[in-house]
C-alpha cells in the first residue's frame, strides 16, 4: 500500500473516530433542534438548584438524600436538571447558605465536592445538566455580591416580608454591568468552574458530556442598562466559547417577562452567534395573571400563557434557534403554603404546559423542552409560608421566597402522575 495513502487513511480514521466521539457525547444544535448521538434530544426536566448543596462533602451536605431525589426524578422520566454552579457571600438576607465562593476567588471545598458529586451521579442516570454560572437575584449572592465585594458597600436587600420596594436592590444589581471589577470576578469564577477537574470522575468540566449547557445567569435583566446588559451577554458567551467548544451556551433569561421595565427581549438578547438556544420563563402568579384566591382568573391566565409562548416561539424561530421553557410553576390552591393543601390548579396548569410542549415538539417547532419549577422532593418546610432560615431543609423555594410556594413534594402524587404520563408520551414520540 502506498505510504502516503496509508498515512492519509490513518488520519481519516482518526478524524472519524474523534468526530463520532464528539457528536455522540455532547448535546448539539442543528436547525433549531437539539441533537444527541445523531438523534433528536428533547426533554421534560426540572430545576434542582440546591443539588450542589445536597452533594457537599462532610456534614455540610446530605448525599443520601441527593441520591434518593435523583432516583425518584429518574423514575419519573425526567432527563434534564437545571442546577446552580455559583453562590457567593457568607450570610445575607434572604440568602441560602452555604455559599460556594466565600470571598473573591476563595472557594468552599465541601461545596465544590458537592458539585462534583452531583454531576457524577447525574451521569450514572444519563441525565443532562444546564449549569447556571451566576444570578441576578440575591438568593445565591449573585451580581449584587460581586458589586458589594468591589465597592465595599452593603447590598440594599428589599424588605420582602414588609412588602417593601425592590427598586434599590434592582439598581444595585444592575450596576454590575457597568462595574468592570465586579464583572472580572464573575469571569474569574466562570474560568475556574469550566476548567475544573471533577475529583470523582477525573473529567474536566469542559470535557464532561453530562453538562448540556453553560448558562450565563439565572434571570438576568437589563432594566435601565439594556445596552450594557447586551454587551455583557455577548462578551460572556464569547468568553465561554473561547474556553469550551463542547458545550452549548444560553442566557438563562425569562425571555421577555411581563414587566416592560425588565429590559429584556428574547429576539434582541439572543442574536449573538455564541448563544446557542433561547430560554423563557412563565410566572402566571408573579406576573399577576393568576390570583390563587380567585379561581376565575385561571382560565384567562392560561390564555395569556399560550399567547406569551407563541410570541416567544416566533422570536426563537426567527433566530432559527431552539427554545426551552425552563421555569414555570403554580402555587397550591388558594395560595396556601401547607404541604397538605390541594393542588388542583397546579395539576391543571402542568398538564396544559406539558401537553403544549409535547405538541410543539411533535410539530417540530423551536420549542425543544421544559424544566418546571421546582423540585422539593423528600423534604417539607419547617415553617410553611415563612422565609428560609439557616438550618432549614432545602426545598424548591429559594431563601427569598416563602417556603412551600412552588415546591413539588414526593407526596404530591397527582402531580407526579402527570409528570410521569407526559415524560412517557414524549419518549414514545421520540421513538417513533
Amino acid at each position: 500500500m502506498n505510504k502516503q495513502y496509508l498515512t492519509y487513511l490513518i488520519f481519516w480514521i482518526s478524524c472519524q473516530a474523534l468526530f463520532a466521539q464528539t457528536s455522540s457525547d455532547f448535546v448539539t444544535v442543528k436547525d433549531k433542534n437539539f441533537e444527541l448521538r445523531g438523534k433528536p434530544y428533547k426533554y421534560i426536566g426540572t430545576n434542582l438548584w440546591y443539588g450542589m448543596n445536597l452533594g457537599a462533602s462532610g456534614t455540610s451536605g446530605n448525599r443520601e438524600r441527593l441520591v434518593q431525589e435523583l432516583n425518584q426524578l429518574q423514575q419519573l422520566g425526567l432527563t434534564n436538571l437545571r442546577i446552580m454552579a455559583s453562590s457567593e457571600g457568607v450570610d445575607g438576607s434572604y440568602q441560602n447558605t452555604l455559599a460556594l465562593q466565600t470571598a473573591p476567588g476563595q472557594y468552599n471545598d465541601e461545596m465544590l465536592a458537592g458539585l462534583d458529586f452531583l454531576l457524577s451521579e447525574m451521569g450514572k442516570r444519563n441525565m443532562k445538566a444546564v449549569v447556571c454560572l451566576g444570578n441576578f437575584w440575591m438568593w445565591s449572592g449573585g451580581f449584587a455580591q460581586y458589586v458589594s465585594w468591589v465597592d465595599g458597600t452593603k447590598t440594599p436587600y428589599p424588605e420582602i416580608e414588609d412588602g417593601g420596594t425592590w427598586d434599590p436592590f434592582i439598581q444595585y444589581a444592575q450596576s454590575f454591568y457597568t462595574n468592570p471589577k465586579a464583572m472580572q470576578m464573575y469571569y474569574d469564577h466562570i474560568e475556574f468552574i469550566i476548567n475544573r477537574t471533577n475529583t470523582i470522575t477525573g473529567k474536566k468540566y469542559k470535557e464532561d458530556p453530562v453538562i448540556m449547557a453553560w448558562q450565563l445567569s439565572n434571570e438576568p435583566r437589563g432594566y435601565d442598562s439594556v445596552k450594557e446588559y447586551r454587551k455583557w451577554v455577548k462578551k460572556s458567551a464569547r468568553f465561554i466559547k473561547s474556553m469550551d467548544k463542547n458545550h452549548l451556551v444560553s442566557i438563562g433569561s425569562e425571555g421577555n417577562a411581563s414587566n416592560p421595565r425588565a429590559g429584556i427581549d428574547l429576539y434582541r438578547d439572543n442574536k449573538s452567534r455564541h448563544i446557542d438556544y433561547c430560554t423563557t420563563h412563565i410566572w402566571i402568579q408573579n406576573w399577576s395573571w393568576y390570583q390563587p384566591e380567585k379561581a376565575e382568573t385561571f382560565d384567562q391566565a392560561v390564555k395569556k400563557t399560550f399567547k406569551y409562548i407563541e410570541d416567544q416561539k416566533a422570536k426563537a424561530q426567527k433566530l432559527n434557534k431552539p427554545m426551552v421553557i425552563e421555569e414555570f410553576g403554580v402555587s397550591r390552591d388558594e395560595g396556601i403554603f401547607e404541604p397538605s393543601a390541594s393542588i388542583n390548579f397546579r395539576d391543571r396548569y402542568f398538564e396544559i404546559l406539558f401537553k403544549k410542549v409535547v405538541d410543539e415538539i411533535d410539530a417540530n417547532s423551536a420549542i425543544q423542552g421544559c424544566n418546571f419549577w421546582s423540585w422539593g422532593g423528600n423534604e417539607k418546610p419547617n415553617s410553611p409560608g415563612g422565609f428560609w432560615q439557616k438550618g432549614d431543609p432545602l426545598i424548591g423555594d429559594p431563601a427569598h421566597e416563602r417556603q412551600g410556594w412552588y415546591s413539588i413534594y414526593n407526596t404530591d402524587k397527582s402531580t407526579l402522575k402527570i409528570i410521569e404520563e407526559y415524560t412517557a408520551k414524549l419518549q414514545s414520540k421520540l421513538l417513533q
